[in-house]
């Protein structure tokens, strides 16, 4: 997909949620409410990519931005019978 189709997407996107904003005040409470939880699910699955890429940042990096060299990978070796 080309960066102009994108933005057009994009926009589209941008306009039907405005659309569906300016609405809402004149919706039945059901309608209202499932904006609610699909709303809330886009926040709870940022909030987690977030978290999830700040820990592999961490985990990966010090801080300062410099690898930590003090933890060791482990290898597993079966066990001999």
């Amino acid at each position: 997909m080309s960066s102009e189709g994108f933005l057009k997407e994009m926009q589209t996107i941008g306009e039907k949620f405005l659309l569906k904003l300016q609405k809402l005040p004149k919706a039945d409470p059901v309608e209202i409410l499932s904006f609610c939880v699909v709303l809330l699910f886009i926040v709870t699955v940022l909030l987690l990519m977030i978290i999830a890429c700040s820990c592999c940042c961490y985990s990966c990096c010090s801080c300062d931005g410099r690898p930590d060299h003090r933890r060791r990978k482990i290898q597993v070796r079966p066990t001999a019978h």
